[in-house]
């Protein structure tokens, strides 16, 4: 939490976000630097995120976590639903909803966690973070995450913002 405040003091730049435990490629990293070069927030906050298709994104060797991704008719992100337990069967890809599998098409658009923000996002993030840790300690208080694509979701269900769905090999 502090981190975010001090960052948010000294920060008027846009910025990226990402795992350091995924490879996204030379590709996303210029889609990236280009959406961030030449757009700024205006009525909305302007904000982007680089998307994978789920077949190039699994492994043979157990499950991955992913953000299952849905986009608007100008390729903004709709929504994204973070799902913790995606695994590649013989037959094909599939995530666990509880009890249960569903299956999932290949060509899915999933976020790996590349997202590119404008310093708007940091004074969000920090307003919504006491009401997460709040909920948090109370419900699930040795395993609560704070995943990003939840104040991204609710951003963009507040008509905040919009996040233009980038796309790489």
């Amino acid at each position: 939490y502090t981190i975010v405040s001090v960052f948010n003091s000294y920060s008027s730049a846009p910025f990226a976000v990402l795992n350091a435990d995924d490879y996204y490629g030379k590709s996303a990293f210029r889609a990236l630097y280009d959406y961030l070069s030449n757009n700024q927030d205006g009525d909305k906050y302007n904000y982007c995120m680089v998307g994978y298709e789920l077949s190039k994104t699994v492994t043979e060797n157990g499950s991955v976590a992913r953000g299952i991704c849905s986009t608007d008719e100008n390729g903004n992100l709709a929504q994204v639903v973070e799902r913790t337990k995606i695994e590649q069967f013989e037959d094909g890809i599939r995530y666990e909803d509880g009890d249960k599998w569903v299956d999932v098409a290949d060509d899915t658009i999933v976020s790996m966690n590349m997202w590119g923000f404008m310093p708007s996002f940091l004074d969000e993030v920090e307003a919504r973070f006491v009401n997460f840790l709040n909920t948090t300690l109370v419900e699930n208080p040795l395993k609560g995450e704070y995943f990003l694509p939840t104040p991204v979701s609710q951003l963009i269900e507040e008509g905040k913002a919009t996040v233009k769905v980038l796309t790489s090999a």
